[in-house]
């Protein structure tokens, strides 16, 4: 997520077009071009600060109820917008279905895990505080 979301914000977003959509940006007018693009480069940086915040808070994603709901739940969301895409918009790229399976099966692999650990690791949490650093931290 992190290399995907630098490349299509910064490098490859125009090129992005071409593999994954299949898109010729030089047929469409400037402004519909710069549109798009700023959009998809945002929406790339999105996905870049998902990953980020993946990384960062790993262990509580794995241990912290809080943290595990608010992955699992964006993981998911983006799996049921895919399938309602799907019904919506019609059929994609195969590319697209390697996506959406990819991220349903990390979906249900990190409930069932979680699922255990959290439970395993039910001693009373402490509350959380910010620290100086802007970081969340239990105290």
């Amino acid at each position: 997520m992190l290399v995907a979301g630098i490349w299509g914000a910064f490098v490859g977003a125009q090129l992005d077009q071409q593999m994954l959509f299949e898109l010729d940006t030089t047929q469409l007018n400037s402004k519909t071009t710069a549109s798009m693009l700023s959009q998809y480069r945002f929406l790339r940086l999105i996905e870049f600060g998902f990953g980020w915040f993946a990384i960062a808070f790993t262990r509580e994603i794995f241990s912290e109820p809080k943290y595990n709901r608010l992955f699992l739940s964006v993981m998911f969301l983006g799996v049921l917008a895919r399938t309602v895409s799907l019904f919506a918009d019609g059929s994609p790229h195969g590319i697209f279905y390697l996506f959406a399976g990819w991220e349903l099966v990390g979906v249900i692999l990190i409930f069932i895990y979680t699922q255990k650990e959290i439970k395993h690791n039910g001693a009373k949490q402490q509350p959380l505080t910010i620290q100086s650093t802007g970081r969340l931290q239990r105290y």
